[in-house]
C-alpha cells in the first residue's frame, strides 16, 4: 500500500511539473525558445522509426559504459592496493583528489589533444567514475568487522572463503551506492565529451546540430532519450548488482 501511495506521489508531482512545462511553453509562444511536452514527444516519436537515431544511441551507449565498466575494474584494483599498501595510498591520494576537483570542460580540452574524439567519451566517462567508485570500495573495505576478519586468520580460511563472508558483504552495499551515483556522472559527462569532441555518429553530435539549427524539438527529444539511457541503465546494473549481493549474503537471487 504505502509503495502505491509513493508512485501516485511521484506520478502526479510529474504531471504537476509537465502541466508547469506546458503552461510556460504557452505562454512563450516561441518554439525555437521554449518547446511543449507535446511537442518534444512528437518529434521523439518522428526520431523512434529512423535507423540513425537507433545508431547514435548504440554508439554513445557503448563508448559510455565501457568507460564505466574501466572505472569499475581500475577503481577495484586501486582500492585493494590502497587499503593493502600505505605507499599506494599516498601516492594515489593527491592524483584522485585532482581528477576529482578539475572540472569536466577542463579535461574534455586536455583530452582532445591526446584522442581522438570517438574515443573521448570512453576516456572521460572512466577518469568521471574512478574517484567516485575508488572512494565507494575503500569505505566498503574499511568497514569490514575486525573481529570476522581475526577469525578467519584463527582458523585460516582461504581467500575464496575470506571474500565470501567477509569482505564482500561490506563492500558490496557502498560500491552499490557508488555505482548509483557514478552511473548518473557518467552519463553526463559522457554526453558532454561528445558535444564538444563531435564524434560522428553520436548523441553529442546530435545534440549540438539542434543546437546551431535552432531544433528545439530535437535538442529537448535527445535531452528526454539522455535521461532515459542514464535511468534505464543504472536500474538495470543495480538490479544485477542486487541479485549478485543475494547470492554472496545466501539468500536467493531474485532477478
Amino acid at each position: 500500500m504505502k509503495q502505491h501511495k509513493q508512485l501516485f506521489q511521484r506520478l502526479g508531482a510529474a504531471a504537476f511539473w509537465l502541466a508547469v512545462w506546458q503552461c510556460a511553453a504557452m505562454a512563450v509562444g516561441q518554439e525555437v525558445f521554449l518547446v511543449s511536452p507535446v511537442q518534444a514527444v512528437r518529434t521523439l516519436l518522428r526520431l523512434l522509426p529512423q535507423a540513425e537515431f537507433w545508431q547514435r544511441v548504440g554508439f554513445s551507449s557503448g563508448r559510455i559504459l565501457l568507460g564505466f565498466g574501466l572505472g569499475v575494474a581500475v577503481s577495484i584494483v586501486l582500492a585493494v592496493a590502497a587499503q593493502a599498501w600505505h605507499t599506494a595510498d599516498v601516492l594515489l591520494a593527491p592524483v584522485l583528489q585532482l581528477v576529482k576537483a578539475t572540472p569536466v570542460a577542463s579535461f574534455i580540452i586536455l583530452a582532445l589533444v591526446w584522442v581522438r574524439g570517438a574515443s573521448l567519451s570512453v576516456l572521460i566517462s572512466f577518469l568521471m567514475v574512478l574517484p567516485v567508485l575508488y572512494g565507494a570500495v575503500r569505505t566498503g573495505i574499511q568497514s569490514a568487522d575486525p573481529q570476522l576478519l581475526e577469525m578467519t586468520k584463527v582458523f585460516r580460511l582461504p581467500l575464496g572463503r575470506r571474500l565470501r563472508a567477509v569482505w564482500l558483504p561490506a563492500v558490496l552495499p557502498a560500491f552499490r551506492q557508488g555505482c548509483s551515483v557514478a552511473l548518473g556522472i557518467c552519463w553526463k559527462s559522457g554526453v558532454a565529451a561528445e558535444v564538444i569532441g563531435l564524434p560522428n555518429g553520436s548523441i553529442g553530435d546530435a545534440l549540438y546540430r539542434a543546437k546551431i539549427t535552432l531544433s528545439t524539438g530535437e535538442l529537448f527529444a535527445w535531452t528526454f532519450v539522455i535521461i532515459l539511457l542514464s535511468a534505464g541503465f543504472e536500474k538495470l546494473f543495480l538490479l544485477l548488482l542486487d541479485c549478485v549481493t543475494r547470492a554472496v549474503t545466501g539468500e536467493v537471487p531474485q532477478c
